[in-house]
């Protein structure tokens, strides 16, 4: 899976919120400042170049769809970011967010707990 840029998943993040649309519905929902629809159509082009969404013609537009759910993204991502910046160990970066103070211990409970249960 190729890696997204900042504007490319910024996009993809919209069309699995709209779900199939056409660039000017994702133009409207975009957040400030909004790229003119040129540079949208390009971001939208260059995500179906890598395969994360494709397009059907609606009459004189084409609608994209994602062809990659946001939890596959979700897992391909952080796999990519624990092999390259935690040596391929989530204890690694649960110790690193620990640290951060990004995590409480009442939080590390809650995961254990989960953990032990089988539940998300």
């Amino acid at each position: 899976m190729e890696k997204l840029t900042t504007q490319e998943e910024t996009a993809m993040r919209l069309i699995w919120e709209i779900g199939p649309c056409v660039v000017r519905m994702l133009q409207e929902k975009y957040p400030e400042p909004k790229p003119p629809y040129t540079t949208l159509a390009s971001v939208v082009k260059n995500l179906e170049r890598k395969g994360y969404v494709k397009n059907r013609r609606c009459g004189n537009v084409y609608e994209y769809y994602p062809l990659i759910s946001r939890e596959e993204y979700r897992t391909a991502f952080m796999k990519d970011a624990v092999s390259n910046l935690f040596s391929n160990s989530y204890k690694e970066l649960v110790s690193f967010f620990a640290k951060e103070e990004k995590i409480s211990a009442d939080d590390l409970r809650d995961i254990i707990e989960k953990i032990e249960t089988g539940k998300e």
